[in-house]
């Protein structure tokens, strides 16, 4: 039996790119001890308190069909989130429960693009964008950033490929991978291109509580934008909630309507008892959050000391997010060929900027996931071992 063409072309017939993560993998599962700065995963776990009131939940009962959209307790503890953050009027009715950013992302092309569309979406990116864009039948398109401009996307180049007949464009900051946060030039760009153009706007803003320089700016703030952007927001970053699966979108109470019947028909919603838990989190305020992005703002501190002692490795200003982005290009080899070998010698993961497009060729991505010390020894290791390449 043949499969579907959408099915079997998600990946665009590729592996996105993670062929040093599964090597990792491979590696650790022989017994390696192997450093892993790839992926954005905390090295805390989900606070006990959060784990208490899932539990308290779950044995009290909530664990039969939730509502679709979401409980209402915690749709309308987003909506306040949000109001609160942002200035931007929002009810419950403008919010989607979801299982999770990812699922998401999903919706939210599928209310945005029909089949056949062209969704727009900014070099570098998260691996899984292409994909998803694949997956709902639209054809992705990527815009080009440059190292040099800290990767900050320019709207003459989105308003170039927008005037072929795109329906979305897909923006993500704080960014992974490049840790870059769009300033209000950026933004205001963005939200032009997208009004002259009607073009849909996905935010994806999973990130918003990593910030270390400048402010977050969500376009749906910006004039004329509510109506036409859609924000996807997560517990997973903000709270350590990855394993959880609870997210949501934000957007205009018709599109959210639609969305709505999408999920009655996909996922059929996300388990009370982790709304439950979710809503407690929210209820402890910005502290727990503050104290959930602390470490990546520490180790942040940690790299720039670092980095400023040599000029072999560069930094591309980290702004947000649990990343650095670094520029290798002096040792002379591609992202993907500095990360194997600095895997095969010194078993040190990280991911090639590669894997997230074109625009980061010859930089890596290194996740700050791992404790005080052990961040510190492997990026002095990965300093030293570009600089002896460097000069072979």
């Amino acid at each position: 039996m043949q499969l579907s063409q959408r099915i079997t072309q998600i990946t665009g017939g590729g592996s996105d790119g993670w062929d040093v993560f599964y090597k990792a993998r491979r590696m650790i599962a022989e017994g390696i001890d192997v450093t892993e700065l790839t992926i954005g995963e905390h090295d805390i776990r989900t606070d006990p308190t959060i784990l208490t009131a899932m539990d308290a939940s779950a044995r009290g009962g909530h664990t039969g069909y939730a509502m679709v959209p979401g409980t209402q307790e915690m749709r309308k503890a987003v909506a306040t989130r949000i109001q609160e953050r942002t200035g931007v009027p929002t009810t419950y009715e403008n919010i989607l429960i979801t299982p999770g950013g990812q699922s998401a992302l999903f919706a939210a092309h599928v209310a945005a693009c029909s089949p056949g569309d062209t969704a727009l979406y900014i070099d570098p990116y998260y691996a899984t964008y292409p994909g998803t864009i694949r997956g709902v039948g639209a054809v992705p398109v990527a815009i080009q950033t440059e190292a040099s401009n800290a990767f900050q996307p320019r709207a003459k180049d989105i308003a170039a490929a927008a005037v072929n007949g795109a329906a979305s464009l897909l923006v993500n900051s704080p960014n992974n991978p490049t840790g870059t946060v769009y300033n209000a030039e950026t933004m205001d760009g963005i939200a032009s291109v997208c009004r002259e153009n009607d073009l849909w706007l996905i935010s994806d803003e999973v990130y918003d509580t990593q910030v270390w320089d400048g402010s977050h700016i969500t376009p749906r703030a910006l004039p004329d934008m509510a109506e036409r952007t859609l924000v996807v927001g997560s517990m997973s970053k903000s709270h350590a909630m990855t394993g959880s699966r609870i997210g949501w979108i934000a957007g205009p109470a018709e599109a959210i309507n639609h969305l709505i019947n999408l999920a009655t028909h996909t996922t059929y919603g996300v388990p009370g008892y982790i709304q439950d838990a979710a809503v407690h989190a929210f209820a402890q305020g910005t502290d727990l959050e503050d104290e959930i992005s602390a470490p990546f703002r520490r180790r942040r501190t940690i790299a720039r000391d670092i980095l400023a002692k040599q000029n072999t490795v560069g930094l591309i200003p980290a702004q947000g997010a649990m990343y650095l982005m670094l520029d290798i290009r002096a040792t002379g080899l591609s992202g993907e060929e500095f990360a194997n070998s600095l895997l095969d010698t010194h078993h040190i993961a990280t991911m090639p900027g590669e894997s997230f497009g074109t625009s980061a060729a010859g930089h890596i991505r290194v996740a700050m996931t791992v404790d005080d010390k052990r961040f510190s020894d492997a990026l002095q290791t990965l300093v030293d071992h570009a600089i002896t390449l460097s000069v072979q």
